[in-house]
């Protein structure tokens, strides 16, 4: 009997028919047109013995959620995805820090802020994702412009832990002018608690007393914000 011979899986994405390729399809269209599978295969280049090259980037995908998990994942992590070895797990290591580089490269040390959204734009992409509670300051010179970052708490917020020492500390470490409290809700929604308010009202009578501005309180949400200050609470 005569042996029919299989196609192998383990393309590279040359190989592939020209109008299937995601490297011709992001010169033809641009990148945005690709999908994540499509962009991830780009990177891996190759696939498996058993699977193509696009077939192990949804596999990949699909094991981390999505984009969602996968770019917080550790090399251990990655690579305990069948087919996925050191090389590809560096390559998507550094593919996604650039990225966030890339996000975070509009705010700089002098990043103005005139508005409640210029300061949610400031944390937006580095606080919506993270798993917990996370309590940050941002410190502005008289310009309104950001000295430093910092995060002063890791967790749920409380007025019995949120103190106004460590806030303000770091203030006249910066010569700062104002202040202006960030955190995020895991949840995704921006709500503020009744917690959120009564540090909020605390820290802001300690800057009246001490001569530097609480301008405001920021909560983050999944894409969206809320500001006490909009909402009357400083």
């Amino acid at each position: 009997m005569e042996k029919t011979l299989e196609k192998p899986n383990n393309l590279m994405i040359r190989d592939f028919p020209l109008d299937e390729r995601p490297r011709e399809r992001l010169i033809q269209s641009g990148a945005a047109s690709l999908s994540n599978q499509e962009l991830l295969a780009i990177l891996l280049r190759t696939g498996t013995k058993s699977e193509s090259v696009l077939q192990l980037s949804n596999r990949l995908l699909t094991s981390f959620d999505g984009l969602n998990l996968l770019k917080d994942a550790s090399l251990e992590e990655i690579t305990k995805t069948k087919g996925i070895g050191l090389a590809k797990a560096v390559q998507i290591m550094a593919a996604v820090e650039l990225g966030r580089r890339i996000g975070n490269l509009a705010f700089d040390d002098r990043y103005s802020i005139r508005s409640p959204e210029d300061g949610a734009n400031y944390v937006m992409n580095d606080m919506r994702f993270l798993a917990q509670e996370h309590f940050v300051c941002l410190y502005l010179n008289t310009k309104n412009q950001v000295l430093h970052k910092q995060t002063i708490f890791i967790g749920s917020l409380n007025a019995s832990i949120v103190h106004p020492r460590e806030v303000f500390k770091e203030a006249f470490r910066r010569s700062a002018a104002s202040i202006i409290c960030v955190h995020n809700h895991p949840s995704g929604d921006p709500t503020p608690s009744r917690e959120d308010i009564e540090v909020t009202k605390r820290l802001v009578e300690c800057g009246r007393i001490i001569g530097i501005d609480i301008l405001d309180h920021l909560i983050i949400g999944e894409k969206k914000f809320i500001s006490l200050k909009e909402k009357g609470y400083l």
